[in-house]
């Protein structure tokens, strides 16, 4: 597992890591400023047609919409961000198995828009309905301090060990690879989710895990 990390941090400075970095960055912005824009017009919908006394107070929508963005930034940052890697893993993938596996790059197989999108959704959904899952136990856990955050950490562990496992996977469907252990995935997407919660460093995190996972598929081959 350190051998992967530090071979992954090596590696991002190379182009085409770079660029993927580039475009998650850019459509994980997008989502958000969509995100904050249904915010403010549903705010100043609601407020216009049923806000009563609030009504008079309608210039700070565009205020709270930005506040709710910022918060759903920090809570949801993540999940888009692992779910919008998978359109672009490909460049990763391939930028470190051309470096590290060659013989493994020269027999993988290009995922078309199609299947990638298909994982970002399902990836997606399984956040979504896990962590809405959790949401009961988290608010139950509220009184200890630190039980709800270490559950989310738990749970989002292990969706995204998962996530960035089956997307390493996927490229290589004829290969013999030992199944990942879920301990393994676990730590992985522990190791994830820490760096996201890291300022600046949670940018990169994506990038960095699904290096990792690659070093660690082809691993477990070796």
């Amino acid at each position: 597992m350190l051998t992967a990390f530090f071979k992954s941090l090596a590696q991002l400075g190379d182009r085409p890591i770079l660029g993927a970095l580039a475009w998650t960055l850019a459509l994980a912005a997008l989502i958000f400023a969509l995100t904050g824009w249904g915010l403010w017009q549903g705010l100043a919908w609601a407020m216009a047609s049923y806000g009563g006394p609030l009504s008079g107070y309608a210039e700070w929508t565009g205020v709270l919409a930005v506040v709710a963005t910022i918060i759903a930034f920090w809570f949801w940052w993540r999940v888009v961000a692992i779910a919008v890697l998978q359109l672009f893993a490909d460049r990763i993938v391939i930028a470190v198995e051309r470096k590290h596996y060659p013989q493994a790059a020269a027999s993988a197989r290009d995922l078309p828009w199609g299947p990638s999108l298909a994982m970002a959704l399902r990836s997606l959904g399984r956040a979504l309905l896990y962590n809405a899952i959790a949401l009961p136990f988290a608010l139950v856990l509220l009184f200890t301090g630190v039980g709800a955050p270490m559950l989310f950490l738990g749970v989002n562990a292990v969706l995204v060990g998962r996530d960035l496992d089956e997307m390493v996977a996927a490229r290589h469907p004829g290969l013999a690879a030992e199944p990942s252990p879920r301990t393994s995935r676990f730590v992985l997407g522990l190791i994830a989710n820490l760096l996201l919660l890291v300022p600046l460093v949670n940018l990169f995190a994506p990038i960095i895990a699904a290096a990792m996972a690659t070093h660690l598929f082809h691993q477990r081959r070796a």
